[in-house]
């Protein structure tokens, strides 16, 4: 493996360069399990593996809003820790870093789930889970690209300039998507479209911002199909370009745009 190592970013070349791409899970741990096995994962040693060696990647934003989120965020420390995949860094579990590092916050939008969990846990258990989720999140990065720089993996949003580069800035758009600047009804910022705009040669997987299927727009995919809102958990297979799905049920409610619904 060939890679550029950056603290906020990954550039990495593998000989076997086949992903499967999974979106927000948000703590459906069931549903996530039911994805892994139509996928051809199974269980290793110390973690999942594919029999053709295909890695796991995470567009981030694996728990919060579900049912099982620590279940979901051990399975992804467990997996990053044995090299068995990448977790790309999501606004989701940027907050429950910082409400780690004890940053004053709203507990809101899902946290509180977690954080009730954590507290169904011993002391002992709570810092331990804590000590280890901390060290994955801090190996990790905002977005990854591979495949001869053909690939990028991010969260939110991303603009070709930001290749090989990191900012507050490109953090900032990397776990929430561009904004407009104006404020929504329900409170929440209205997102920019970004895909629409974008003309970069290399192809962007991303999750975020919730749509009911995952439409290729401009070498674009946003694959939040809103399974924790009763939608669907989504994974891609690259190079294929293949979609695979798992049904949700509505654990949360969905707060976003109105004109997404879930069937």
């Amino acid at each position: 493996m060939n890679q550029k190592r950056h603290r906020n970013f990954r550039i990495l070349e593998f000989k076997n360069n086949a992903f499967d791409v999974v979106g927000d899970i948000h703590g459906c741990y069931n549903e996530f399990m039911t994805l892994l096995k139509k996928l051809g994962y199974e269980k290793g040693e110390k973690a999942y593996i594919h029999p053709h060696g295909r890695r796991l990647i995470s567009v981030g934003d694996v728990a919060n809003k579900g049912y099982a989120n620590i279940k979901c965020l051990e399975f992804w420390i467990n997996q990053v820790k044995y090299e068995g995949g990448f977790w790309i860094h999501g606004n989701h579990c940027n907050k429950l870093y910082h409400y780690f590092l004890g940053n004053q916050m709203h507990i809101s939008r899902g946290l509180e789930n977690t954080i009730k969990e954590l507290s169904q846990l011993c002391i002992e258990e709570r810092e331990y889970f804590k000590r280890r989720f901390m060290q994955c999140y801090e190996s990790q990065c905002y977005y990854l690209v591979l495949d001869k720089r053909n690939l990028v993996v991010v969260h939110g949003g991303w603009r070709e300039e930001f290749l090989g580069k990191c900012s507050n800035v490109i953090k900032n758009v990397c776990l929430y998507g561009e904004k407009t600047g104006r404020i929504l009804e329900n409170g929440i910022p209205e997102r920019l479209d970004w895909a629409l705009q974008y003309k970069g040669k290399a192809f962007v997987v991303y999750g975020h911002t919730v749509t009911e299927k995952p439409i290729v727009v401009n070498h674009t995919v946003a694959i939040d199909q809103g399974c924790v809102y009763g939608g669907f958990l989504t994974a891609l297979r690259y190079p294929e370009i293949e979609f695979i799905q798992v049904k949700g049920k509505p654990y949360a409610e969905y707060k976003g745009q109105s004109n997404v619904t879930f069937e």
